[in-house]
């Protein structure tokens, strides 16, 4: 009975560390000159566009931030809020 409560806690202690590797590898990186700089963000000049990104009490590097710097930045897509609408309707047959 021990050695299986042993393996069970190492398997989830295995998919934990899996699981977690994966969502720190979900990030993304985006240089260019930073075009602005407010208290909870700033925008950064990629050439054809500009991309504002925001900042909070966790974000490293934020208070070096000066306007004309180039900088590279590495960010993650995270949803907030998801509220369902429902299936779409499909058009109606036209006869």
């Amino acid at each position: 009975m021990r050695m299986k409560s042993l393996a069970v806690l190492s398997a989830t202690a295995i998919l934990g560390a899996a699981l977690g590797w994966a969502a720190a590898a979900a990030s993304y990186q985006k240089t260019g000159t930073v075009k602005e700089v407010a208290p909870d963000s700033f925008t950064l000049d990629l050439g054809k566009e500009a991309w504002r990104f925001y900042t909070d009490g966790g974000t490293a590097g934020k208070e070096a931030l000066k306007v004309g710097d180039k900088v590279t930045v590495t960010y993650k897509q995270v949803a907030t809020k998801i509220e369902a609408k429902g299936a779409a309707k499909a058009p109606a047959k036209k006869k």
